[in-house]
């Protein structure tokens, strides 16, 4: 069953990339994940097998009888996948390398479009996901939170009155929320303004990350801002904080992408045909020139220089050039060396495609 629904969400398209959302061309998903504990368990670090086993099996008929991710569902449980398929989990942002880590008692549970999804038994006993296309956090927060009360209709929350929600980490508990915007800013990297950006951001107590979240660097010039504090504010007081410095940034790099057209032209469209004249012909690529390249292709893409690629075939390219990815669509094992052909015979063949329709 496990393997059928690996197969079941590479046949979909991932709906934060492929639907189209506010502020695409730079907001490029929104994502908040709240933790949750359940009263009467130890958080997971200090939990039994037993009773890891115990929540799970708890969790997972809570979230079927709340219809809290619909009626269809997909449970994986990594003691049960290969190492390659809990790599496709964490490619796909449905798991983090800590749940990964684990060595037992944890379950993924998540609709079948990604959309939101809950993580059972990594740092807390729940992980809520929400990710929605674009620049929607308010829209996000909407869903995350009539899920989370679907769920806590039938859990009973790790809660007190004057801490809010209690949390295996002291920097989650409050709302327990980490609500996080991921942005694509090669106008800003370009230009040299990243750096003063990044700083400008940690003084305002929120975190710059890669594109995998914490430990991750900012490979294809994406950046994951989120909140630090969870204590002292309401979510829509988190929401509406973060919102509002994410859109300067947004504001930020339009402008430098403006810049570049008027004082740097020829830089920038060489950066750009540079970028996919590689895509589009080269017949070894490794995963950063890859991602650095699909950044230069975006970039084109927002500023209307291609005919023919869009942003949603931008988007899914990042998610296929991943190695897990494309070990999975291979059927087989793959050195480093097969990877970086077998990836880009893939991205020349989808660039290929898309020209010629």
């Amino acid at each position: 069953m496990a393997n059928d629904n690996i197969d079941r969400l590479l046949r979909n398209k991932v709906s934060f990339l492929t639907d189209a959302g506010p502020e695409e061309d730079i907001a490029i998903s929104s994502r908040i994940r709240l933790a949750r504990n359940l009263a009467d368990f130890p958080f997971p670090a200090a939990a039994s097998p037993e009773q890891l086993d115990a929540i799970r099996e708890l969790v997972a008929p809570a979230v079927a009888e709340s219809s809290a991710l619909g009626d269809d569902f997909l449970r994986f449980d990594p003691d049960q996948l290969t190492p390659l398929e809990c790599e496709i989990l964490f490619e796909r942002r449905l798991v983090s390398r800590d749940f990964l880590n684990r060595s037992g008692g944890t379950t993924l549970l998540t609709r079948s479009d990604e959309s939101s999804s809950v993580m059972v038994n990594e740092e807390d006993h729940l992980r809520i996901q929400s990710i929605r296309p674009g620049l929607q956090l308010m829209n996000v927060w909407e869903t995350i939170d009539r899920l989370d009360n679907r769920l806590a209709s039938k859990l009973s929350y790790a809660f007190d009155n004057r801490l809010g929600f209690l949390t295996s980490c002291p920097t989650n508990v409050g709302t327990g929320m980490r609500a996080s915007v991921m942005l694509h800013l090669p106008g800003l990297v370009l230009s040299g303004q990243i750096n003063a950006a990044i700083q400008g951001i940690g003084k305002l107590n929120l975190a710059v990350r890669g594109i995998f979240g914490e430990g991750t660097d900012n490979r294809g010039n994406l950046f994951q801002i989120s909140n630090q504090s969870t204590l002292g504010e309401s979510e829509p007081q988190i929401i509406e904080r973060i919102d509002a410095v994410i859109r300067q940034l947004i504001s930020h790099e339009k402008n430098a992408r403006r810049m570049l057209l008027e004082k740097e032209q020829y830089a920038l469209l060489d950066h750009v045909g540079r970028s996919y004249g590689l895509l589009r012909h080269a017949y070894k690529l490794t995963y950063d020139e890859a991602l650095n390249s699909l950044s230069g292709i975006r970039i084109g893409v927002d500023m209307g220089m291609f005919n023919s690629v869009d942003i949603k075939t931008v988007n899914e390219l990042f998610i296929c050039i991943n190695p897990a990815h494309l070990r999975k669509f291979a059927g087989r094992s793959l050195t480093d060396a097969e990877a970086d052909i077998q990836r880009a015979a893939l991205v020349r063949e989808r660039l290929k495609k898309v020209a010629e329709a």
